[in-house]
């Protein structure tokens, strides 16, 4: 059985309204969670509403029962990594246990040079969000304070107070498809990879990397949960399919992993992640007005897969 969530873009419009009238949605039809991204525009112009990660994280933690969430993924270029951690320990135990930590390296230029964030080049990039994955689990995980001298960041005896409520606070979640850099991180570091856009032929073969990857550090592969994050046009008829995929190609996009068609064809393509080892997915919900599009999916989908 595979779960299903929702992931929001929240560059692309997203505002209270939209926001709580979604996050509603999602936990009364449902679904096992709701997932939102961390940008404060989008690569290209317009420019559209883009309601704060954590403070949005905030108001679902308070007012939502059941469902779990958390960014997908926050990156560490945003914000220093002690004030990530401070944050998501308090947003967790204001859930009562139900964040997933997604945290990133940063990759959009766009937003950097606008908002005067340094994106690095790749290879700095990478080592700044190891460092920050260290800081951010030593400060959730240590009861005791933590002192760390790295190239990007130092501490000198700092502890998180209060405690996080969970052992070891929310889980940390690691996205991305990258067999170099990205795996070996989550095979180190994360409790979830979630992969993103790619069939499930190609995420079956990662998956057996990461395993691999895993047994190389110690580490038992059922100890890392696997999801992934893609898109969803799911229409009752094709008419409907076709004017929610507003000239996007059907079959180039069925090629990157998008469910897409009918409900019943949805169902099937769900099912062949499930058997490539995705135990959770996340289907991106584009249009943030279209909430009979959720009821279909809730009504037709989620009680098949």
């Amino acid at each position: 059985m595979i779960e299903v969530a929702i992931m929001v873009e929240g560059q692309n419009g997203l505002n209270w309204p939209r926001w709580q009238r979604i996050a509603q949605a999602v936990e009364d039809l449902g679904f096992v969670g709701i997932y939102r991204s961390d940008h404060y525009t989008n690569a290209n112009p317009p420019d559209l509403d883009s309601l704060e990660l954590w403070v949005s994280l905030t108001w679902l933690a308070s007012h939502t029962q059941r469902i779990e969430f958390g960014p997908i993924v926050s990156p560490v270029s945003f914000r220093p990594p002690t004030t990530t951690a401070r944050m998501a320990s308090a947003v967790d135990d204001l859930s009562g246990g139900r964040l997933h930590l997604g945290l990133g390296a940063g990759w959009q230029e766009r937003e950097h040079t606008n908002y005067g964030w340094d994106l690095l080049d790749v290879p700095q990039r990478f080592a700044r969000f190891e460092e920050g994955l260290q800081v951010i689990m030593r400060l959730l995980r240590s009861d005791e304070p933590v002192t760390f001298t790295g190239q990007y960041y130092c501490l000198h005896d700092a502890i998180l107070l209060p405690r996080p409520q969970r052992p070891d606070g929310p889980p940390i979640v690691i996205g991305g498809n990258g067999p170099q850099r990205t795996l070996p991180l989550t095979a180190h570091y994360a409790d979830e990879w979630n992969a993103v856009y790619i069939p499930p032929a190609r995420f079956a073969e990662l998956n057996a990397q990461l395993d691999a990857q895993l047994h190389d550090n110690g580490r038992e592969p059922a100890s890392v949960r696997r999801s992934l994050m893609t898109a969803v046009f799911c229409g009752r008829d094709d008419a409907e399919i076709e004017r929610k995929l507003q000239g996007r190609p059907a079959e180039a996009l069925r090629e990157r992993g998008v469910i897409l068609g009918s409900p019943a064809e949805c169902v099937e393509q769900i099912g062949r992640f499930a058997e490539a080892g995705v135990q959770r997915i996340m289907l991106q919900w584009l249009d943030l007005d279209d909430m009979d599009g959720l009821e279909l999916l809730a009504k037709t989908v989620l009680p098949n897969v």
